[in-house]
């Protein structure tokens, strides 16, 4: 199938990642010559700008005019970016040969999609799933997300499980394809989450609307992971604790919503004191963090909630319980 170069954006979003340019564009150009690629740059002090000039002339350079995270700088990059389907690619992704087709030819034989994701393996330990996509994204009904070949922290070897072709709840963020209709009918991502989980709030909001989100084993990466915040990081735990409260008080039907707010908070305490034995006191303080940040942004996050909620939105049940008590990692 050939695929017009003006149907499809790469577009990588790099702040201070001349490593990652250096390491990952590379297979990147030489995979995708279907597409036009792109990079919006979140105004970066280091020499990235000179480096894709000097290197990479024919890739095309937006340039934001302050560091607006993941979010903020995807959604003032894009509006300059007019191709029918955008890529939005981590600058620390390696991508393989045909890592394009399979998705646009699921796009462009069934309309209701709005997004897909490819199958995301570490490129650490190739042989195994990533944390941040693994298989494909799910929800579980305490809103924890979830990946097939990845609960929480344990990932599953590839084993060619999940080589299929697949309805799922989120597409990751590393690697996410979607139809540039879709991302500004839902008005982008929301940039108060700044990073961290935007891409299922995004993904949520598109099922609410009645669209679709797919993954594809056809299609192949490499991602390393953490190269912004580390896993240990207790910003990491902030932006992710306030982000799911508020994707849970902007997208789960209002008679589930406040029982199951109310329950994660208790939750929440819980896991405060898990983390700062496992990663320090800074932990707990990033957990409380996340609830202030999360009480601070509640009634704008009300306001912003669709008319409409499904109410048949997880995949798991009590996964959190099954996980730490009953030893499920798959």
């Amino acid at each position: 199938m050939n695929v017009k170069n003006e149907k499809i954006a790469v577009v990588i979003l790099n702040w201070n990642g001349k490593i990652w340019l250096e390491k990952f564009l590379p297979s990147v150009t030489e995979n995708s010559e279907e597409a036009e690629i792109y990079v919006i740059d979140n105004l970066s002090t280091d020499d990235s700008l000179d480096f894709l000039k000097r290197e990479y002339p024919e890739i095309k350079i937006v340039i934001n005019t302050e560091n607006l995270g993941f979010a903020g700088g995807y959604n003032a990059g894009l509006k300059n970016i007019d191709e029918e389907y955008y890529c939005l690619l981590n600058s620390d992704v390696e991508v393989t040969p045909n890592w394009i087709e399979p998705v646009i030819h699921l796009f462009e034989n069934n309309s209701e999609i709005a997004a897909i994701q490819p199958k995301i393996l570490s490129y650490e330990n190739k042989t195994k799933f990533e944390f941040a996509g693994a298989g494909g994204g799910l929800i579980d009904n305490l809103g924890y997300p979830y990946c097939r070949g990845r609960v929480f922290d344990e990932v599953e070897e590839d084993l060619g499980q999940y080589d299929d072709e697949k309805e799922i709840f989120w597409a990751s963020g590393c690697c996410l394809f979607i139809r540039s209709k879709d991302f500004w009918e839902q008005n982008g991502f929301d940039e108060r989450f700044f990073a961290h989980q935007e891409e299922i709030d995004l993904c949520w909001r598109l099922i609410n609307s009645g669209r679709k989100i797919y993954y594809t084993g056809k299609s192949k990466i490499y991602h390393v992971g953490g190269g912004t915040l580390n896993k240990q990081s207790p910003q990491k735990t902030f932006l992710n604790i306030r982000n799911n409260l508020s994707m849970m008080a902007k997208n789960l039907p209002f008679p589930k919503l406040i029982p199951l707010i109310f329950f994660r908070l208790c939750l929440d305490g819980v896991a405060s004191l898990y983390f700062a034995y496992k990663n320090g006191f800074a932990h707990l303080w990033a957990v409380a963090r996340g609830h202030f940040g999360f009480y601070a942004q509640l009634p704008e996050t009300i306001r912003r909630r669709q008319k409409h909620q499904k109410k048949d939105y997880y995949q798991s049940k009590w996964l959190i319980f099954k996980h730490f008590l009953g030893q499920k990692n798959t």
